[in-house]
C-alpha cells in the first residue's frame, strides 16, 4: 500500500472579496492626508475617525487572510 497523497490546504479565501477589500483600503488610505491637512487647519472631518477604524479593520482582515 502506498501512503495517501498530501493535499494542499483548501483555501477559504474569496479572491474577489480580497480584491475589493484591498481596493477599499487603498481608496480610504488616499483620503487620510487630506484629513490630516484639515486637522492642521483646526478642522476635524466628521468621518475621519471612522475612516481610520475602517482602515485598521480592513488591514487586519487582509493580513490574516494573506498570511499562512
Amino acid at each position: 500500500m502506498s501512503a495517501p497523497a498530501k493535499q494542499a490546504p483548501v483555501s477559504r479565501t474569496d479572491p474577489l472579496r480580497l480584491q475589493r477589500e484591498a481596493r477599499d483600503l487603498a481608496d480610504l488610505a488616499q483620503t487620510v492626508p487630506l484629513d490630516v491637512d484639515k486637522v492642521n487647519q483646526g478642522l476635524l472631518a466628521k468621518d475621519a475617525s471612522e475612516k481610520l477604524k475602517r482602515i485598521e479593520k480592513l488591514a487586519k482582515r487582509l493580513r490574516s487572510e494573506m498570511t499562512p
